[in-house]
């Protein structure tokens, strides 16, 4: 047998355990996330943010056609990062469930149980034959009768609820700015002032209208609301819309 035989063994379509107790194709699953774009929630004295890079890598690309954060129900959001096209498949799962909450028991669903469910079918890709897991990390923020939350969700189906947290290429360079300026009584625009400066720490593209995308919950009226260019423009800039 040629080196490595053993290890390559494990390394197939289906996902098992290797004899040291990995998962190759959810550390795959996870490369995928850490290549894709980055994103960011943060709690502030009075709800909770999401803002992302939208990856706008052409100027013949339209910036409004890419969607990085997405309404899951009226009082919860998610930003997303990884493979597009699995984070849209469970964004319309989270749609579906916190619909059929609303539906069975008349009241909307809470943020950490809609996590939950969500990392359940992420686990549940990770263990069964002849499907690969989700390579999609998502953060996922709202308001209920518990307060604001946050949580993020990888691969293995694995979640953490935080203060502020980022996912994403740029995962390491945004938490080194939370850690040193974050604090929980800020207000919202010193959460999107922050949220900015976490996305400016990424990569060497400038930080534009077109490129960032930014949406927040609020304690008072529990309501998803996503900024539009005009508002996202007081704090980036006019002149950094493409012409």
């Amino acid at each position: 047998m040629y080196p490595g035989a053993a290890t390559q063994a494990y390394d197939r379509a289906i996902t098992i355990f290797s004899p040291d107790g990995r998962l190759f194709q959810v550390e795959y699953a996870r490369v995928a996330v850490k290549r894709g774009t980055t994103a960011v929630g943060i709690v502030y004295g009075d709800g909770v943010l999401l803002a992302a890079d939208k990856n706008v890598t052409s100027k013949l690309m339209k910036g409004e056609s890419i969607e990085k954060i997405y309404k899951l129900d009226a009082h919860i959001g998610a930003a997303t990062s990884g493979l597009v096209a699995d984070a849209r498949r469970l964004i319309d799962f989270a749609r579906y469930e916190a619909q059929e909450e609303q539906i069975t028991y008349q009241e909307p669903i809470e943020i950490e149980t809609l996590t939950k469910r969500i990392s359940d079918v992420k686990q549940y890709y990770t263990q069964w034959g002849g499907a690969r897991p989700f390579g999609a990390a998502l953060i996922i923020v709202g308001v209920d009768d518990t307060g604001p939350r946050l949580f993020d969700t990888d691969p293995s189906g694995a979640i953490g609820e935080w203060t502020a947290v980022a996912i994403g290429s740029g995962k390491q360079e945004a938490e080194e700015v939370f850690e040193k300026d974050y604090k929980e009584s800020m207000t919202l625009e010193e959460a999107i002032e922050l949220a900015l400066k976490a996305l400016k720490q990424v990569g060497d593209k400038k930080v534009t209208i077109d490129t960032v995308e930014m949406a927040y919950v609020p304690v008072k009226t529990r309501k998803y609301t996503k900024l539009t260019e005009s508002q996202l423009s007081k704090y980036i800039g006019p002149q950094s819309k493409k012409k």
